[in-house]
């Protein structure tokens, strides 16, 4: 392939963009567009509105997702995403004509890759195109063949087992649990509202506060016996501003959030956790390769960079009984981008040359 190749994430939450060879995205886009009302359509329907890239402050009430859950719901939107990342990549006469790979969803239908292949080669006019799976990227980033995948992102938690390469696609578990859910605990606690929508300021609030005072505990009952005997004082970083000036204090619970992961049945969400699912999905294994699974488990996605998750996870399965000849986790500093950074390894592996769709082989099929 050429020498450089434009590579797409498109997460739930963010796209990761940049150009292969790198040891890290260039760009993180926020995957959110918004309607903004025109002269002939000032009102809330989509039809004949501006749509535009991020959150138009001014009417900061129109955002939306157009990926939700890893499945695309607008594709208005993915198009103008796309068309965004590409033309900024494409700066210089160097980059005008770059490959695209964009990673693949496993909730993608063949539908989805057919107007994904119409959306690139007409509309955007890209030479060719690798869809790649994000989990078999994320075991090439980890340099393994064999081992578990756990990604856990915005939208969902995925679970994968490979053997030489090869996932054993009858293992894998899929969870709808991820940074949304936390998100939307956050905020519905902090600002007591049960509804679907939020504001911008709201969401702004609540990244602030994930990121700065939230983290997983080692032992939820033990986390919050010990914030219950400590006075509010002794946490200076306790309190957060809303949006209105009203000052609160952070719940132990609100603290511990990301705990949702780990024990979704304690925020009423009827499923197992991340840990249960990594059991069940190495049950489903042979009993030949259960413990080399367990010794290569590799973690990656945004929520496994909160403060305690790594420690967590690799406690719950080391109790497992199939971890009597040890558990390990293969632990990246930059897990959160291991999807992308695989993918950039993919573009040079001339293995792949033959999964390559061209311009000039997509024109002549839809042609025939």
């Amino acid at each position: 392939m050429a020498e450089r190749t434009i590579i797409i994430d498109h997460g739930s939450c963010y796209m990761k963009t940049g150009l292969s060879g790198h040891q890290e995205p260039a760009v993180l886009t926020p995957s959110i567009v918004s309607y903004l009302p025109c002269k002939e359509n000032p009102g809330p329907s989509h039809a004949r509105r501006r749509l535009i890239v991020g959150i138009n402050r001014k009417h900061s009430d129109n955002f939306s997702y157009p990926v939700q859950r890893s499945r695309i719901v607008n594709w208005e939107g993915v198009e103008l995403l796309w068309s965004f990342v590409i033309q900024k990549h494409r700066k210089g006469q160097e980059f005008e004509d770059c490959p695209v790979l964009i990673t693949e969803s496993p909730f993608w239908e063949p539908g989805d890759r057919k107007k994904i292949l119409e959306i690139m080669f007409e509309f955007l006019d890209v030479p060719s195109l690798l869809l790649a799976d994000q989990l078999e990227m994320s075991l090439y980033a980890s340099g393994l063949l064999s081992g578990m995948v756990v990604d856990c992102g915005f939208g969902l938690t995925r679970v994968q087992p490979f053997q030489l390469g090869r996932p054993l696609r009858s293992s894998g578990k899929v969870l709808e649990l991820g940074g949304q859910d936390i998100t939307t605990y956050l905020r519905q606690s902090l600002f007591k509202d049960k509804s679907d929508g939020y504001s911008l300021a709201q969401m702004e609030t609540v990244n602030k506060i994930e990121m700065s005072q939230c983290y997983v505990p080692q032992d939820l009952a033990d986390s919050l016996d010990l914030c219950h005997s400590l006075p509010l004082s002794i946490d200076k970083g306790n309190a957060c501003w809303l949006p209105d000036g009203t000052k609160v204090e952070l719940t132990p619970m609100q603290h511990v959030a990301p705990e949702l992961l780990f024990s979704p049945q304690v925020f009423d969400l009827p499923m197992p956790g991340i840990s249960q699912a990594i059991l069940d999905s190495v049950t489903s294994c042979e009993d030949s390769s259960r413990q080399m699974l367990m010794a290569h488990v590799i973690p990656c996605g945004g929520n496994t960079m909160y403060h305690g998750f790594t420690r967590r996870l690799f406690k719950e399965l080391a109790a497992s009984p199939f971890s009597s000849n040890g558990t390990t986790l293969w632990v990246n500093p930059k897990r959160h981008f291991s999807v992308w950074l695989g993918a950039s390894l993919v573009t040079h592996l001339s293995t792949y040359k033959p999964q390559w769709t061209t311009r000039e082989g997509y024109m002549e099929g839809t042609r025939l």
